[in-house]
């Protein structure tokens, strides 16, 4: 009988090890070229990430052929030093994901020609990759048991700003998407017009991570005015053109004030970083708030949309990095018991584990029909949306809200603050 119990438990533990699965995740989307190695349990076996920040930074912006070569000039040495870092044979992979939609398409490229490559040297299957779906589920990796589907997301990053309801992989519902800019790329070209970039300290820094760092030494975050975009419009879209504008002629109005040389700063730049930070959360809290209280009210059958999943806001893409934001979301959630949840910093901007964790989902979803061997039919596509949309269900709704404020950013954290009906 004891024999036969320790076969079994043998078995048993050959079954599991034989169950977990690796994929390679492929991303190129952008300016960041990311491999990585991800299991089944969500154990990260290897993770290289070359970035570009520096070099485009010195043109105020991503020049797309550059970001093609530097991705092809990288992107081979980067499977090879992630695989070692693994410790596993190609042959081990079950699967390759990859990046294929949206992104810049010269850099989609470079990665899809690379996963076909490495499809047929090692006969392996692809995965293909909605980019912003993998931000969506990037914290289900690190918190698979307490984020159950469906649950609510917030999508920022600096060439996206979108709420939906995420039921699944290639199952995400649109609540609402931003009209204009996207958050970091509004912080962007903000802290550039500002020129934070001649200040040491901020040299190499994004424009959030300048902003967001600049505003801890406000002496006065109230000494400018920020506009309220959409304010009449009860939806879930975004916009931050305004916001972006206003900062123009607040940055011109004070240089001119204060005589400012084409080669200098404000001297209130602190101040200004402060109300823009603030702006910014503000804006993004009462979308988010709409998008909370349409997902709870009750839908057909009495059932909100969260259905029997414990109400959960996940906050993800790089501008979740932003701790100031990501405070002021959870302040937010809390006033509706709800939890609020974002990824690790490192997996928060653009990289190749949210890829392989997207791939992850998928086989764990349905293996044989996500799994493609036609890899001649994978293509790239610049944009594309999600698998469905209920704008039209969130403006029909009309739902007015009772404003939670955002955070002070000086003083008490612990109050909730609310402004006028709207």
């Amino acid at each position: 009988m004891y024999q036969l119990l320790k076969s079994r438990r043998v078995c048993s533990q050959r079954m599991c090890k034989r169950l977990v699965s690796y994929v390679l995740g492929i991303e190129t989307s952008c300016d960041d070229t990311g491999i990585a190695i991800v299991d089944t349990e969500g154990r990260v076996l290897g993770n290289v990430l070359e970035s570009q920040q520096k070099f485009h930074m010195r043109y105020g912006g991503i020049i797309p052929p550059r970001a093609q070569d530097l991705h092809r000039a990288r992107i081979d040495d980067a499977f090879e030093r992630c695989l070692a870092a693994s410790q596993l044979q190609p042959e081990q992979l079950e699967a390759i994901a990859v990046t294929t939609r949206p992104g810049l398409p010269l850099s989609l490229l470079i990665g899809l020609r690379y996963a076909r490559h490495l499809a047929r040297r090692y006969h392996k299957p692809l995965l293909p990759v909605h980019h912003m779906e993998a931000h969506a589920l990037q914290a289900r990796m690190e918190h698979r048991e307490s984020i159950a589907f469906p649950y609510l997301c917030l999508l920022i990053s600096g060439g996206h700003s979108q709420l939906a309801v995420v039921h699944g992989p290639g199952q995400l519902q649109l609540l609402g998407e931003t009209l204009d800019d996207a958050p970091g790329e509004a912080f962007d070209k903000i802290a550039r017009r500002l020129r934070l970039y001649i200040l040491p300290q901020y040299r190499h820094c994004n424009g959030g991570q300048a902003v967001e760092h600049a505003a801890q030494f406000a002496g006065n975050p109230d000494a400018f005015e920020f506009p309220l975009p959409l304010a009449q419009q009860r939806n879930c879209n975004f916009s931050f053109a305004g916001i972006k504008n206003n900062s123009f002629r607040a940055i011109r109005a004070q240089e001119r004030a204060e005589r400012t040389p084409p080669d200098g700063i404000i001297s209130n730049y602190a101040d200004f970083c402060a109300g823009l930070l603030r702006a910014v959360s503000r804006h993004l809290m009462h979308r988010t708030q709409r998008a909370l209280e349409f997902c709870l009210q009750q839908q057909q059958n009495n059932v909100n949309l969260f259905g029997n999943a414990t109400p959960t806001l996940v906050v993800s893409g790089g501008v979740a990095n932003n701790d100031v934001i990501f405070a002021n979301m959870q302040h937010l959630a809390a006033q509706y018991n709800c939890r609020c949840l974002r990824p690790s910093k490192r997996y928060c901007s653009d990289n190749g584990v949210m890829i392989a964790w997207h791939g992850i989902e998928q086989l764990l979803q349905n293996r044989v029909a996500n799994l493609r061997f036609d890899i001649d039919n994978i293509d790239i596509a610049g944009s594309a949306s999600f698998h469905e949309s209920s704008m039209s269900d969130v403006l029909e709704a009309s739902i007015k809200c009772k404003w939670v404020q955002p955070l002070c950013t000086q003083t008490n954290y612990n109050n909730t603050h609310y402004e006028q009906t709207a």
